[in-house]
């Protein structure tokens, strides 16, 4: 089995591999909400940090506990909960960054009960000159919330070694990221996505491992014939539907790189040096691509965008934002006048739990016949 296809078993089996890791080590497994929660932190601790993700399946548990306009991530996070495919988590953090997810989160602690809970505020303007020393703040309450409840003592060496691997991983993600500039990308877009999904439910030690054999593979496989696929970036919110990603790849588009808390929002930047490892932290959650909800004012996020459309070269732009995510929806407008001014057609969709795939297709082909006669 090739480093794709384990980095795909895990993603498919991934509640599996929680429960085995658990059962060989005799650790405890933490989930955790958003990009914003440093689950350096929980690493640190011996605990194995897993990203909670959706199913896109239709259900019908989570709407007596949040408000069905809620948006479909966090009412398909809670859904999972109720539905006990998480039943092995010892705790369940989250770093604040919306309404919805705050619901979700709080709703998970009432009713699913998995033991410990940790809230931790995340300044909504991180732009603020008062954002470090608060933020620097609650990662430190965290550190020493975390110490009490794992009788891990985080020391100021034990967290720096958690940086280390983490800072490894975010390396490793970035060169296979670099790997999509060339003309004819060794690695799909939907093969992308899987691994960095897998590397957000596996011991990150592990995964590094696998992301170096996955290197090795890439740069080893034969160079793909001149196909004519056109280059994209996809640009989102929690967007982990592999469905949609696989549709894409079929109608030869490349996604040869993307925009969302998924992909680049969560291993981007690096933990930048420092005396002081939680400020550190602080200063790489205020550094790494924004989310819309922390980008209140500056829209920083307008020139990452430029800058990733233009370094991997894209011809053309899909957005997908969650139904009903309103942070998401306010920056619609300025992401339109950013890739016109680029010259890059966009297209947008809003998706809900379950991605509608068919009825896509036919948006997307049409967005294909539009960008190949201006090819």
């Amino acid at each position: 089995m090739g480093a794709i296809e384990r980095f795909r078993h895990i993603v498919e089996n991934r509640h599996q591999y929680a429960r085995e890791w658990k059962a060989r080590t005799g650790h405890k497994v933490m989930g955790y909400f958003c990009t914003y929660l440093p689950d350096e932190l929980i690493y640190a601790t011996g605990t194995l940090p897993v990203r909670i993700l959706g199913s896109h399946e239709p259900q019908d548990v989570s709407e007596r506990h949040i408000y069905s306009k809620w948006c479909p991530c966090s009412r398909d996070f809670l859904a999972q909960g109720l539905l006990g495919r998480y039943d092995y988590l010892d705790g369940i953090l989250q770093g604040h960054c919306c309404i919805h997810m705050k619901q979700a989160y709080v709703s998970w602690c009432r009713h699913i009960k998995p033991g410990y809970c940790y809230d931790l505020y995340v300044p909504p303007y991180l732009q603020s000159p008062m954002a470090r020393a608060n933020l620097a703040r609650g990662l430190e309450e965290l550190r020493l919330s975390l110490e009490e409840e794992t009788g891990t003592a985080l020391t100021p060496e034990v967290v720096r070694e958690a940086l280390k691997v983490y800072d490894t991983n975010r390396r490793l993600l970035r060169a296979i990221y670099d790997l999509r500039k060339q003309d004819n990308p060794p690695i799909t877009g939907t093969e992308v996505m899987e691994v960095v999904l897998a590397t957000m439910v596996m011991d990150k030690a592990e995964a590094n491992v696998w992301l170096e054999e996955l290197l090795a593979e890439l740069k080893a496989r034969p160079q793909r014939a001149a196909n004519g696929h056109l280059r994209l970036l996809f640009i989102g919110s929690g967007n982990d539907d592999l469905a949609f990603l696989g549709l894409l790849d079929s109608l030869g588009l490349d996604v040869v790189v993307d925009e969302h808390c998924i992909g680049t929002r969560y291993f981007w930047s690096l933990t930048p040096d420092g005396a002081d490892p939680i400020a550190a932290i602080a200063d790489r959650l205020i550094a790494k691509p924004p989310c819309p909800n922390k980008d209140l004012v500056e829209k920083r996020r307008m020139a990452f965008l430029e800058e990733i459309a233009r370094d991997f070269r894209v011809q053309g732009v899909i957005v997908m934002q969650q139904k009903f995510c309103d942070p998401h929806q306010w920056d619609a407008p300025d992401i339109k006048a950013t890739m016109e001014k680029m010259g890059l057609p966009t297209l947008f969709l809003e998706s809900d739990i379950v991605v509608p795939v068919g009825q896509f297709r036919t948006r997307v082909e049409a967005f294909t016949e539009m960008l190949e006669l201006g090819a």
